[in-house]
């Protein structure tokens, strides 16, 4: 059978540029409180630095290598490249006037950022001290010139660039380059007399303090600029069946360090000589985005701004806990008569530390299967499982080197978990382990029950207090049976059987895109029946050209296609030709929408599903990722009435149309303001069971 040619597609980079541009919108949001503003500037800039290291790092080597290379292509590399400088460079510009406006209104508050010019004379001796204190011990000052090979650059760091110089001889000129160590507090509080509060950055006590470090060598003349540079994070691990993982992987990280140089981020004030100086022994041009900046770099420290110095906090309401969890509570007992599903994070993560503590305690629990992908740094999970072993139970953790960025992290809990007696299981070789699982097993006289749950999103307390995510905790045996069915093709990964095997849960990378694929099929052929059909899908995003263009033939015969998408969508969503549009909105506010879930109208009969798998190339042929059906009404009719409201949302939503301009759904005269996150927490405070 022939191949269908592919309708177009958005451009998956720029469609992602134009997710960064509604967090920059955010911080343009002035019924936003102040940290929150803050907060999304440092989410914007962090997002904006992974961006570089991984996706136009990517493209750049596409370019390099053609067809020749191992990864996915894009059309014309090198257009796509040009297109995002240009909108990198515009939303730079927003960004600056952004963070100067946010200024302003701090200044309205009595919030002040000083810098080493502005300070009083006590705040001067404040400064002089601290540093002294503090920070010059963790000083390495390079005078570059001296050194025959350039020092390289660290990613994630920044460096003041020095110009050093002197009153009585302009011929001595020389140049130094100094870390700004990410060990201390970026932001310190300075003292002031009123009650005004005043912060001043790390970076600028150094530039205040520079007569410290250099006049002992006769210069009296000091300017410092701060610079960045972005480095490819080298993400293309060799998955050969036969490399060790760990120490290919150890290899990688090191590399990820001394990668090519993919951004050059510099203060637009620097000294023309010096910027010449550095990008020259650096060995980068214009071609490397050279970006100039504003005087700050590496904002993703802004996530972390002192909350402290505001008069008054930021209003986001504390998590519930689930009416049927509340603790004391045996939660194993709970799921004996019933499923439960957590909507985090209305609903604290805190019930799935207590499921693992009750779990590690019970006398009656043999063992515990866990997937693991990004773990909070102090995590309360792990401490769960370690207790586990200590009282006699199996303990498997599956955990996923290979999690984006957080791979040493993933090194050093290998080791610990290790030590404590957990068998620990490295993913599967030439894919990522990406589905949120754990199963627990229990003897209850001669048999053995099981429970388990299934998330949308890491098993993580701290992303969990801000993230948006399902868990469903069930004792459903063909959910379980399936579960069971994927560890055993974690702990033996030599052929997709186990997966094959699989009845209830949707599997990538076995039959996941043919699943829906079929689901959309079935929902279009209704439509040609002339009955409802209609089709609503949330993700994060949506890249998978196959089952986009299935959405267009879906929405040409006159399905209903409802879309919520956080970031990406490739999707175009208008067309004349189509018997109905899409509605796509994306939401961004206080917490993350991190969840994936699906509902087909079925005939009636809907069908719903959560999941832990993006639309794209990666998670569907790539990943092992599960989909998992609900049967529950309860949790039906909660997930539809979740959906429901984002889809009614006024206040955060955009519509993400052809051209993404990311307009703000409009209030309708007479039509009340949904801001659904908040309507979601009063829809779930008020659930009874």
């Amino acid at each position: 059978m022939a191949t269908r040619r592919l309708e177009k597609t958005i451009t998956r980079d720029l469609s992602w540029l134009s997710f960064n541009e509604r967090v920059l919108q955010e911080a343009k949001d002035t019924d936003v409180h102040l940290q929150e503003r803050l907060r999304f500037l440092g989410i914007f800039s962090n997002n904006l630095d992974e961006f570089f290291r991984v996706r136009v790092a990517t493209l750049y080597r596409m370019k390099i290598f053609g067809k020749a290379a191992k990864i996915y292509l894009e059309d014309n590399p090198q257009k796509i490249l040009d297109e995002i400088l240009t909108t990198v460079m515009e939303q730079q510009k927003d960004f600056d006037r952004t963070y100067q406006q946010i200024l302003k209104d701090m200044a309205k508050e009595g919030v002040y950022i000083k810098n080493e010019k502005q300070l009083d004379a006590a705040q001067r001796a404040f400064v002089t001290r601290y540093f002294s204190d503090k920070v010059r011990t963790n000083l390495v000052p390079l005078m570059i010139e001296s050194i025959p090979q350039m020092p390289l650059l660290k990613d994630k760091s920044i460096y003041l660039a020095c110009v050093l110089g002197s009153s009585q001889n302009p011929m001595m000129q020389r140049y130094s380059l100094i870390e700004i160590s990410n060990e201390l507090p970026r932001f310190i509080i300075l003292p002031t007399d009123g009650t005004e509060k005043h912060i001043i950055l790390l970076e600028d006590i150094v530039r205040f303090c520079l007569p410290n470090l250099f006049a002992q060598f006769g210069f009296d003349k000091f300017l410092g600029y701060i610079i960045k540079v972005t480095r490819d994070a080298e993400l293309d691990i060799d998955n050969d069946l036969n490399t060790n993982m760990i120490s290919e992987l150890e290899k990688s990280l090191k590399n990820r360090k001394k990668g090519k140089a993919v951004r050059f981020v510099y203060d637009r004030t620097i000294d023309p000589g010096l910027l010449e100086y550095l990008t020259r022994r650096l060995s980068l041009s214009k071609k490397d985005h050279l970006l100039p900046g504003g005087r700050i770099h590496n904002f993703k420290d802004f996530m972390d701004f002192p909350e402290a110095v505001f008069p008054d906090k930021s209003r986001r309401p504390s998590a519930m806990i689930h009416p049927l969890l509340v603790q004391p509570k045996r939660i194993l007992e709970v799921l004996d008569e019933r499923d439960v599903m957590l909507h985090l994070p209305y609903h604290a993560f805190d019930s799935i530390v207590d499921m693992l503590r009750e779990a590690a305690i019970d006398p009656n629990v043999t063992q515990i299967k866990i997937t693991c992908y990004r773990l909070a740094k102090k995590s309360k999970v792990v401490n769960a499982l370690i207790n586990a072993v200590r009282n006699g139970k199996q303990v498997t953790v599956v955990l996923e080197l290979k999690a984006r960025f957080d791979e040493e992290a993933n090194l050093k809990w290998k080791t610990q978990l290790e030590e404590e007696g957990v068998k620990v299981l490295l993913g599967v070789p030439g894919m990522k382990v990406h589905a949120k699982l754990c199963v627990i097993k229990k003897r209850e006289f001669s048999r053995i029950k099981q429970y388990a749950f299934i998330s949308t999103g890491n098993i993580n307390e701290n992303t969990g207090a801000y993230y948006g995510d399902h868990y469903l905790l069930t004792t459903n045996k063909r959910i379980i049976a399936d579960v069971n069915r994927v560890f055993s093709f974690l702990e033996n990964p030599k052929t997709l059987a186990p997966l094959r095997l699989c009845k209830t849960l949707v599997v990538a990378p076995v039959n996941m895109r043919k699943h829906f694929l079929d689901l959309i099929d079935n929902e279009i052929k209704i439509a040609r029946k002339k009955h409802k059909a209609e089709i609503t899908i949330k993700l994060n995003s949506m890249v998978d050209e196959i089952l986009i263009n299935k959405l267009y033939e879906a929405a040409k015969v006159g399905v209903k296609v409802n879309l919520v998408m956080r970031g990406i969508c490739c999707a175009y969503t208008q067309n004349k030709k189509w018997k109905n549009n899409m509605k796509a909105l994306s939401i961004i506010d206080e917490y993350l929408e991190h969840a994936r879930v699906f509902i087909f109208h079925n005939g009636g009969k809907e069908k719903f599903y959560i999941s832990s798998a993006d639309w794209m190339l990666r998670n569907l042929d790539h990943r092992v990722e599960v989909a998992c059906p609900i049967t529950d009404p309860v949790i039906q009719k909660e997930l539809k009435e979740i959906l429901n409201i984002q889809l009614s949302e006024n206040v955060k939503g955009r519509i993400l149309d052809n051209d993404q301009r990311n307009r703000y759904v409009e209030v309708k005269p007479g039509e009340e303001e949904i801001r659904s996150q908040v309507a979601i927490f009063d829809y779930l405070t008020q659930q009874t069971y």
